[in-house]
Formats: structure tokens, C-alpha cells, sequence
């Protein structure tokens, strides 16, 4: 008992802390909350869901209609994914703008967690089997078809059968279960690398002068942050619980019509309008793939990075203004019908979108020459 108590201490309470680092710290911490919420709020939902074509919807209608405050369990589910993506894009945002990804192990790591958390949610936007639903589930899932050789072979594996049926709504409810325990063990390790080199700070200096205990200073700040997402979160769940919800999933998904704008959830729309802005469906799949895998390459691009933090240099502001208006407008765009002007739009802000990545480390470089 005595070392736990010793660990928890020097791990979270005496946890030296950089004194000037800010309240665009506290999204680690909420995204810490808001995937305790989605987990107990999921487990609860469980017990009433059926993962069958058959009655899948009527399950859902079932808990939000029947079952003793089975409808706030529900909103709270449903939007709390939204306010996790919404967490999540701020804190590598934050990153980003302050270097932060110099912390190799602890950005790998986070980003894992990123990837890991898009195909959670993503099998999670199969469950209720309305129609977009369905239809998000027959587009995302033939995008494998693309891979050489396997591709078909690969997208009957996943379907468990020559289109998309019940085989595939059970693994997908299995895999939606288990994913977040996997993610939680990945928060572990990302916490423990962050613990290993200290957290990063608005001057991107690594030095260990300066630095105060976690516990009362940042818990306070953590706490305060964590109220006012909470008092968002009920305002949403409470009064508009279906502001991010699309009309068509209301409908119980129906193999023989098609919707006539198949779209994902908002947080996908970014990637989406970069998969649909390639005429090539192979090329379109490897611009979605790498529009989140260009973010392991941060790190690596250039070691100049380390030495200045890119809130002191100009041009890196404009540059990452540039790059968080661009990924906006890819969300706006991904949610356009595909016709012109919105397909050309799509095609010049995927452009933007990926030389941020090479426009960046041009920036310290030039930054290091103008010093030196």
C-alpha cells in the first residue's frame, strides 16, 4: 500500500510541472475524462444493445424510449464522441503549434491513440444500423478493395460474407467493445513517456528550472477546464442532443435505396474530402491513409525544430493559422455534394493540407540560417 501510495504521488501529486504552461494544457486531461465516459456509458448501453441486423435499430429506439434513463445514457454516448474529437483536435493542435512533438515517444504514442480512436468510432457509427449507418459502413469497408491482389478477398473477410450482413455488425460491436480497453493501455504508455521527459511549455525550453508540483497548482486549472466542458456537454445532451446526429441514421438502414449524399460523421470529414477530392479510388484511399500518418513524420523532419518554439516565430504562425483554416474548410467541404465548385475547393485545400507538413521544416531551417 505504502509503494502505491509513493507511486501515485510521484507520478501525478509531486509530478514536477513546467510553472508557465497554460489552459490549452487541460485537453489531455479531458480527453482522459471523456474516454472514462464513453466506456462506462458504452458498457451500460451493452446490456440493452442487440448486434442484429434484424433488431439493432429497434434496440436502440428500445433504450432510448423504454429503458430507465436509457435516453440520457444514450446522448451522452452518442455526443460524447463528438466532444472527444473536438478535445482531441485541440490538443494536436496545441501540439503542433508548440512543438510539443519533439517529445518523440509521448507523440507516437498519442497519435496511435488517435488513429485507434477513428476506427472506434468509426465501428461505433455502424451499431445503431440506420441508414447512413449502412451506407457509411458499404463505402468505408470497399475502400480495401483498392490493395492489390488481396483487396476483394480482404473486404469479404471483413463483411464475413458477399456484402455487409449480420456476421459484420457482430464484429464490428466486438471490436467497438474492445478497442477502447486496448486505448486505454496506449494512454498508459503515452502517460508514462510524457512522465519520462516532463511536459513541454509555451517556450519550448527543456530545461528543469521553473517547475512546480501538479498537485494543487494544475489540478485546480485541470478542474476549471474540466466544468466548463462538462457545462457544454450538458447544454448539448440536454437541449440539442442530436445537433451532430445526420436526419438519414434515423431511418433504419435499407440495402435497396441508396441516400442520395452519403457522408461520415463530422470528424471524419476532413479525411473524407481528401479521399473524394482524388479522381483515382487507389490514389484517394493512399491520400486518406496519409493524411493521419503524415503525423508520425513530425518528429523526424528536422532536429532545427527543437531549438526554437514556433509561438516566437512569425511565419510559423501564419503557417499553422494556414493549416488549421485549411482543415476546417476540408470538414465544410467534406460535406458538400460532390459537383463542382466543391470537388475542385476539396482538390486545392488537400494540396494545402499536406505542405503544411513540408512547409513547416522550411520554416525552422530558414529560421536557423537568418540566427546563424
Amino acid at each position: 500500500m505504502k509503494k502505491i501510495t509513493k507511486i501515485f504521488n510521484n507520478s501525478l501529486i509531486n509530478l514536477p510541472s513546467p510553472v508557465n504552461i497554460s489552459y490549452w494544457w487541460n485537453f489531455g486531461s479531458l480527453l482522459g475524462i471523456f474516454i472514462l465516459i464513453q466506456i462506462i456509458s458504452g458498457l451500460f448501453l451493452s446490456m440493452h444493445y442487440c448486434p442484429d441486423i434484424s433488431f439493432a435499430f429497434k434496440s436502440i429506439i428500445h433504450i432510448i424510449q423504454n429503458v430507465p434513463n436509457g435516453w440520457i445514457m444514450h446522448n451522452i454516448h452518442m455526443n460524447g464522441a463528438s466532444f472527444f474529437f473536438i478535445s482531441m483536435y485541440i490538443h494536436i493542435g496545441r501540439n503542433i503549434y508548440y512543438n510539443s512533438f519533439n517529445l518523440t515517444y509521448t507523440w507516437m504514442s498519442g497519435v496511435t491513440i488517435f488513429f485507434m480512436s477513428m476506427a472506434t468510432a468509426f465501428l461505433g457509427y455502424v451499431l445503431p444500423w440506420g441508414q447512413m449507418s449502412f451506407w457509411g459502413a458499404t463505402v468505408i469497408t470497399n475502400l480495401m478493395s483498392t490493395i492489390p491482389y488481396i483487396g476483394n478477398m480482404l473486404v469479404m473477410w471483413i463483411w464475413g460474407g458477399f456484402s455487409i450482413n449480420n456476421s459484420t455488425l457482430n464484429r464490428f460491436f466486438s471490436f467497438h467493445f474492445i478497442l477502447p480497453f486496448i486505448i486505454l493501455m496506449f494512454i498508459i504508455l503515452h502517460l508514462f513517456f510524457l512522465h519520462l521527459t516532463g511536459s513541454s511549455n509555451p517556450t519550448g525550453l527543456n530545461s528543469n528550472l521553473y517547475k512546480i508540483p501538479f498537485h494543487p497548482y494544475f489540478t485546480l486549472k485541470d478542474l476549471l477546464g474540466f466544468n466548463l466542458m462538462l457545462f457544454l456537454f450538458l447544454i448539448i445532451i440536454l437541449q440539442h442532443p442530436y445537433m451532430f446526429s445526420d436526419p438519414d441514421n434515423f431511418t433504419p438502414a435499407n440495402p435497396l435505396v441508396t441516400p442520395t449524399h452519403i457522408q461520415p460523421e463530422w470528424y471524419f470529414l476532413f479525411a473524407y474530402a481528401i479521399l473524394r477530392s482524388i479522381p483515382n479510388k487507389l490514389g484517394g484511399v493512399i491520400a486518406l491513409t496519409m493524411s493521419i500518418l503524415i503525423l508520425y513524420t513530425l518528429p523526424f523532419m528536422s532536429k532545427s525544430m527543437y531549438s526554437q518554439p514556433s509561438s516566437l516565430i512569425l511565419s510559423n504562425q501564419m503557417t499553422f493559422w494556414l493549416f488549421i483554416n485549411t482543415f476546417i474548410l476540408l470538414t465544410w467541404a467534406g460535406a458538400q455534394i460532390i459537383e463542382n465548385p466543391y470537388i475542385l475547393i476539396s482538390q486545392m485545400l488537400t494540396i494545402l493540407y499536406f505542405m503544411f507538413f513540408i512547409i513547416l521544416p522550411l520554416n525552422f531551417k530558414m529560421w536557423k540560417f537568418i540566427i546563424y
